[in-house]
C-alpha cells in the first residue's frame, strides 16, 4: 500500500499557533498580576494622602471646635477642597452638631461602574479632635470623604498601558520563539522527510538519509543516524525472512499461552486418529471442556488472573492426561479438548470425564489466593455419534454447549436427538418472536409475607407463556432464548408495564402493596432503561416506592460501572433495588459496597433443604447475617414447610415467599389470597 507523504498539518504553523497563544495566555496572567499588585499600591496611596490632608488641618480643626468658631471651621472645611480628589468635608461637634461642612457631587466617568467595584465610589475617613494638653477629652470630629475617581482613572490609564506592553512583548517573544523553531526544527524536519521518500522500499540501504546541515551532534543528527542504522538493519532483516516466517509458522500451531496444540493442528491429530481407530477397529471420545463462568471471573479478578487460571488448568491436563492414550489442545478462549484413544466402552469415557473434572475443580493459588473452578463437558464417541472429524467435534461442542443450559460441573453425551433439541429450540426462538403479539403472555403473582407482622407486603411478578400448542411454556425454556435474541427487552417492558397496572390498580382498591419485577442483564445493559422505568412508573401514576427491581448478581459484572451508575439512578428516583439468587453467582462485598441495594434474596436452592442439609442451612444463616450487618432486608425465596418459615423468622429473616404461603397465582386470586391470609392473622390473633 502507498501512502501519501504530503503535509497535510504542517508543524510550523501549530509550532506558531501554541508559541502565540502560551504567550498571549502569560501575556495576560502577568499583566493581570501586575495590574493586581497597582490597585492594592492605588488604595495605599489614596489612603495615606487622606490621612497626610488631615493631619495638616486637624490642629485648625480643633482650635475651630475648642473655641466654637463655625467661621474658622467654615475655612477649614473649604481649604481641604484644594484636594481635587475631597467629596466631602465636615466639622462636628461630638453631639452631631455641624460647625462647618461642604460637600461637591461625584465625578461622573464611563469608568466607574468598572472601578467602583475595586476601589468603591467614596472613601470615608474620621479623625477625632482633641488637644494635646487633654488627650482623653474629644472635642469634636473632623470627617473627610474622598471621590475614587481620580485615582482610578489614573490606575485605570497605566493599567491599559501594563496590559498593552506586557502583551506586546509577549507576542514578539512568540513569533521570534516560532522562527528559531522553524529555522532549527522544522525545516531540517521537511529535509529528512525528502530524504525518506527517496528511500527505496527494496533495497533500503541503498540510498541512506541526508544528514541536515549544522545538526551532526545534536539530537535530529542522531536521529538521521539511527534511522540510517534501522534501514541496514531492515536489509539485512529481509535476507532472514525466510527463516523467521518458517518459525512462526512452527509456533502458529500451538497456543502461546498453555502451550498445547491449537484447534488447526488439533483437527489433524483428530484425523491421524480416526484413520487409525477405523484401521484397527476401537472407539474413541471425543470431550469439549468448557470452564464454567470464565467471563465472570476475568471480569472480576482481571485477565492476567484468567490467563494463569488456564495455564495451571492445562498443566494439570498435561500431567494427567498427557499419556499416549489421550491426546490434548485448546480449542480457544475456555476451551479444551481431550481425545482418548482405544476406548472399551461408554463406561470408560464417563469415569475419564469424572477425572476430568476433579482435576479442575482442584483450586488454584495465585498471588496468595485460592480461585476454585467447575467446568462443563460434552462427550461425542467415534464411531456411534460421527465419523468425520469435523463433525464429531461439532458434536462434542454442541453437548457442552447444551450441558451449559442445563447446570454447570457436569458432563453429558452426545445423543442422536440433540439436533432435535436444536431444531426445537430455533422453533421456539421464532414462535417466542411472536408471542407478545398474539398476547400469548400473561402475569401471575407470588405473595411476599413479613415474617415478624405475618402480612403480605407486596407481590413478585412472574411471567407466564400460554404456547397454543405446546401448552404451558416454562420459563427457565424461553427466558434464556429471549436474553440471547434480545426480545427480553420487549417482553420485560410489557411485563414493567402491565405489572404496574396492576400495583395501580390495587391501590385504588385500597390495597397498596409492593411490586417486584425481575430484571435481565439484557434490559440493564440498554441506554433508555432508566427513562423507560420511571416513565413506566408516571405513566400509572404510582409512586416509586411502590416497585422493586430484581437483579442477579451476573447481571451487572458484564459492565460493572455502567450497571452501577443505571441503578443509583433509579434508586434516587425512590425504587428498590434487589439482589435476586444471591449466593449462586460471584457473590462479592465489593460489588454490595458500590450497589444501591435494599433487599438481599436467597435462592431456593438452599432453602430447599434447609435444616436437611447442612451446607445450605449454613449458606442461608451466612446470608441472613450478611444482610443484618449490612443493613439489609433478606428475602428468602422457595418456603415451602412451616419449620423452614419458622426458623428463617427466627434467624431473622424479614420476607419470605414460596408454596408454603402460597403458589404464583392471577391477580383475581391473588386479592382474594390477601384478604383471606389477613383474615386468617386476624382470626388466629383472638
Amino acid at each position: 500500500m502507498t501512502h501519501s507523504f504530503e503535509t497535510e498539518h504542517r508543524l510550523g504553523y501549530r509550532i506558531l499557533g501554541w508559541t502565540l497563544a502560551i504567550a498571549l495566555v502569560t501575556g495576560v496572567v502577568v499583566s493581570a498580576v501586575q495590574v493586581a499588585l497597582d490597585v492594592q499600591r492605588v488604595s495605599d496611596e489614596l489612603d495615606g494622602d487622606a490621612r497626610q490632608t488631615i493631619a495638616m488641618v486637624q490642629d485648625a480643626a480643633t482650635q475651630a471646635v475648642f473655641s466654637i468658631d463655625s467661621e474658622l471651621a467654615q475655612q477649614v472645611v473649604d481649604g481641604l477642597f484644594a484636594k481635587a480628589a475631597v467629596h466631602r468635608a465636615r466639622i462636628s461637634h461630638p453631639d452631631g452638631q455641624t460647625l462647618g461642612e461642604r460637600r461637591s457631587p461625584l465625578t461622573e466617568a464611563s469608568f466607574r461602574p468598572l472601578t467602583d467595584p475595586i476601589f468603591g465610589h467614596e472613601r470615608e475617613y474620621r479623625q477625632p479632635l482633641i488637644r494635646p494638653s487633654e488627650p482623653d477629652t474629644i472635642y469634636g470630629y473632623l470627617d473627610v470623604q474622598y471621590d475614587t475617581a481620580p485615582a482610578a482613572e489614573t490606575w485605570l490609564n497605566r493599567s491599559a498601558v501594563t496590559f498593552g506592553s506586557v502583551i506586546a512583548t509577549a507576542l514578539i517573544l512568540g513569533v521570534l520563539l516560532y522562527v528559531v523553531f522553524h529555522l532549527l526544527l522544522t525545516r531540517p524536519l521537511l529535509r529528512i522527510v525528502r530524504s525518506v521518500k527517496q528511500v527505496d522500499p527494496e533495497n533500503p540501504d541503498d540510498r541512506l538519509l541526508a544528514m541536515p546541515e549544522g545538526h551532526k551532534q545534536d539530537e535530529l543528527g542522531l536521529w538521521v543516524n539511527a534511522t540510517n542504522n534501522l534501514l541496514v538493519a531492515i536489509a539485512d532483516s529481509q535476507k532472514r525472512r525466510r527463516e523467521a516466517e518458517d518459525r512462526v509458522s512452527r509456533l502458529s500451531k500451538y497456543d502461546q499461552l498453555t502451550g498445547l496444540p491449537s484447534r488447526d493442528t488439533f483437527m489433524e491429530v483428530l484425523q491421524r486418529n480416526i484413520d487409525e481407530a477405523q484401521h484397527r477397529n476401537y472407539s474413541l471420545a471425543l470431550s469439549v471442556v468448557g470452564i464454567d463462568d470464565f467471563k465472570s471471573l476475568n471480569e472480576q479478578s482481571g485477565f492476567r488472573v484468567g490467563d494463569r487460571v488456564l495455564q495451571s488448568i492445562a498443566d494439570r491436563l498435561t500431567s494427567k492426561f498427557g499419556s499416549g492414550r489421550f491426546a490434548l489442545a485448546r480449542l480457544g478462549s475456555d476451551q479444551f479438548a481431550v481425545l482418548e484413544k482405544e476406548l472399551s466402552d461408554g463406561f470408560q469415557a464417563a469415569d475419564s470425564a469424572d477425572r476430568i473434572l476433579s482435576c479442575i475443580q482442584l483450586p488454584v493459588s495465585i498471588d496468595g489466593h485460592m480461585i476454585s473452578t467447575t467446568a462443563t463437558m460434552g462427550v461425542a464417541l467415534y464411531p456411534s455419534d460421527a465419523s468425520e472429524a469435523d463433525r464429531l467435534l461439532q458434536s462434542a461442542e454442541q453437548t457442552m454447549t447444551l450441558a451449559k443450559q442445563h447446570g454447570q460441573n457436569h458432563f453429558q453425551f452426545y445423543v442422536a436427538s440433540i439436533d432435535q433439541e436444536i431444531r426445537d429450540r430455533k422453533l421456539l426462538e421464532k414462535d417466542l418472536n411472536s408471542a407478545l403479539d398474539k398476547h400469548q403472555f400473561h402475569l401471575v403473582y407470588q405473595p411476599q409475607i413479613n415474617l415478624e407482622n405475618k402480612r403480605v407486603i407486596g407481590a413478585e411478578a412472574l411471567i407466564r407463556w400460554e404456547h397454543p400448542e405446546r401448552g404451558l411454556v416454562p420459563p427457565d425454556d424461553f427466558i434464556p432464548v429471549a436474553e440471547a435474541n434480545g426480545s427480553i427487552v420487549d417482553i420485560g417492558q410489557w411485563v414493567l408495564d402491565q405489572a404496574c397496572w396492576q400495583v395501580a390498580r390495587w391501590a385504588k382498591d385500597g390495597q397498596p402493596l409492593r411490586m417486584a419485577v425481575n430484571l435481565s442483564a439484557v434490559q440493564l445493559a440498554q441506554d433508555t432503561i432508566v427513562e423507560d422505568v420511571l416513565n413506566t412508573l408516571e405513566r400509572h401514576h404510582i409512586p416509586a416506592g411502590r416497585l422493586e427491581l430484581e437483579v442477579t448478581e451476573t447481571s451487572f459484572m458484564t459492565n460493572l460501572s455502567d450497571a452501577v451508575e443505571k441503578l443509583h439512578a433509579l434508586h434516587r428516583a425512590g425504587i428498590s433495588i434487589a439482589v435476586d439468587d444471591f449466593g449462586t453467582g460471584y457473590s462479592s462485598l465489593t460489588y454490595l459496597k458500590q450497589m444501591p441495594v435494599q433487599h438481599l434474596k436467597i435462592d431456593k436452592q438452599f432453602i430447599r433443604d434447609l435444616l436437611i442439609n447442612e451446607e445450605d442451612t449454613r449458606i442461608a444463616n451466612t446470608i441472613i447475617d450478611l444482610g443484618r450487618s449490612l443493613n439489609l432486608t433478606v428475602v428468602a425465596e422457595g418456603v415451602e414447610t412451616e419449620e423452614q418459615e419458622y426458623y428463617l423468622s427466627q434467624r431473622g429473616c424479614k420476607l419470605a415467599q414460596g408454596y408454603f404461603f402460597s403458589k404464583p397465582l392471577p391477580a383475581d386470586e391473588f386479592e382474594t389470597f390477601v384478604q383471606r391470609f389477613h383474615q386468617q392473622i386476624v382470626e388466629n390473633n383472638t
